[in-house]
């Protein structure tokens, strides 16, 4: 080993010369400890193949580090090394972790608003459509993407995978006692290409969605197929745990006390602390995401007005990752308008949660995004951008909703604050002048009239704030006070939104 050097929260890798033979995946143990000054950290090692094991290690501080080994093989067992960490990079600001209790920031303190799509399927398409993937994104503002470990049999994703996950075995089958190296390798690629476009792997572990057996693992390959991946995968800063999409479509063959031995499993492997969550199919199906183990809550769930509660329930940042599709296939769920799925995720935001994308129009390959990435087709992926640099122009800690007891508008108007800074999204009402929400006090203020769909951001009128309706005690009509030391004057026209911001 010798000494070498490496940027904070990227990602350290020493290689060791081992046994080939026997079944290395079961036979051989291998840890890494690494230290700086008092500090210990233990990280699994895994084997690549070929007599190879690595050691992977996302260092958290500058400056000096060692390590030493600990193995159940005399080629392993003892090693050590030492290496530099530098500042991280510019760009670099380490992984996702949850903040201010229903919203997330970079291990720096940074803020992270999730902005996420699906391609369930995409590390497994053929190279050139990968490519095609990772340059599409690109040129998106999305920052996180829902990805599966595992291929995909389903209705317009049925081609067979570029790699299989498992080596096949002396009957030809997949052995599921023995991993693919080369599937892993090409998969943590382009979850570290992800990394360096700034986008975030949200890993699917398992789905039901399956004709290779992997659904049919054994209860202990489950258990050590968890623990090689998170090996594999947890020092790379820009991973999350996405213990299943639509779990509760597997509990047939893996009951709940394996899902939560998945989970310890995870905590017991990566030392980072990288973020957790699980998915369920049916809308009534949620798993309980009180549990410790659960860093936010993954739902699917069209109705996203019901994001206030899911917070209230869970006491976690919401991530509704599937409030629908943009698209035209016949499946109900892939087939909302561009300017549906562009509401749901304004009312999402409005209402202290995050919501994710997808789009499903038919193709004459089926080469469809949801499933195999590869070029985006529809309109909302744009509209969900402009969000983004709108919100990040004044986020300091995440969009709180304007809770229905402060108002009754509350219910049907989607209103939220970050600071000092106030947000109403009006839906599809359209109203031409609107108070409640807006600040009641005598500071100065601008307001920004917001147009959801055409992505403009021009000045609104401010006008003086009317008189509510008056109230009727017994036989005395009494007028009430103004709503607001304001009002704002509006075109009467649907998927509008305001934004108020203090001048001094």
């Amino acid at each position: 080993m010798t000494n070498t050097s490496v940027a904070k929260w990227d990602v350290y890798e020493a290689s060791l010369a081992g046994p080939a033979g026997g079944n290395p995946f079961l036979d051989v143990t291998l840890d890494g400890f690494f230290r700086q000054h008092g500090r210990v950290v233990r990280v699994p090692g895994f084997y690549d193949g070929g007599g190879v094991y690595k050691l992977r290690f996302m260092p958290d501080n500058e400056g000096e580090w060692s390590f030493s080994t600990r193995s159940n093989v005399a080629e392993l067992d003892g090693k050590s090394g030492a290496f530099t960490v530098t500042p991280a990079r510019p760009e670099v600001h380490g992984p996702v972790r949850v903040a201010n209790k229903f919203h997330f920031a970079y291990a720096d303190g940074t803020p992270y608003l999730s902005f996420g799509t699906t391609c369930y399927a995409w590390t497994h398409q053929p190279l050139a459509e990968q490519q095609k993937t990772l340059a599409t994104l690109k040129k998106t503002r999305f920052n996180k993407i829902r990805m599966g470990v595992f291929p995909k049999d389903y209705p317009y994703n049925v081609n067979e995978p570029l790699h299989d996950v498992y080596q096949p075995g002396a009957d030809g089958k997949l052995d599921f006692d023995r991993p693919n190296p080369e599937s892993f390798r090409h998969f943590e690629n382009q979850v570290k290409a992800l990394g360096e476009l700034g986008i975030e792997a949200d890993i699917i572990i398992f789905h039901p969605y399956d004709r290779w057996g992997y659904c049919d693992m054994s209860e202990e390959q489950d258990y050590r197929y968890v623990a090689y991946l998170t090996a594999r995968l947890a020092a790379y800063r820009n991973v999350w745990w996405a213990l299943a999409n639509e779990y509760d479509f597997l509990l047939d063959t893996k009951p709940l006390h394996q899902w939560e031995r998945y989970f310890h499993i995870i905590e017991e492997n990566d030392p980072y602390g990288h973020l957790r969550s699980i998915h369920n199919g049916d809308p009534a199906a949620n798993y309980d995401h009180r549990k410790p183990w659960v860093t936010h809550v993954c739902i699917q769930n069209w109705d996203v007005k019901r994001t206030p509660e899911w917070r209230a329930d869970y006491g976690k940042p919401v991530v509704n990752d599937e409030p629908e599709y943009e698209g035209n296939i016949i499946q109900c769920w892939g087939n909302i308008s561009a300017g549906e799925l562009t509401h749901r995720f304004w009312t999402t935001l409005m209402r202290g949660g995050y919501a994710g994308h997808g789009e499903t129009y038919s193709h004459p390959q089926d080469l469809i995004w949801w499933a195999k990435g590869g070029e985006l087709h529809g309109e909302a992926w744009k509209r969900i951008g402009f969000l983004r640099d709108l919100l990040e122009e004044d986020v300091t800690h995440g969009l709180e909703p304007i809770e229905r007891a402060t108002g009754f508008p509350w219910n049907r108007i989607s209103g939220a604050r970050d600071g000092d800074v106030t947000y109403i999204y009006f839906g599809e009402h359209q109203p031409v002048i609107w108070a409640a929400g807006l600040p009641q006090d005598d500071r100065r203020y601008a307001v920004d009239l917001i147009d959801t769909w055409n992505m403009t951001v021009t000045p609104a009128k401010i006008v003086p704030a009317p008189e509510n309706h008056p109230t009727r005690h017994g036989a005395i009509v009494r007028p009430r006070r103004p709503d607001a030391a304001f009002a704002v004057e509006l075109p009467g026209k649907p998927y509008l939104a305001i934004r108020v911001r203090p001048l001094d």
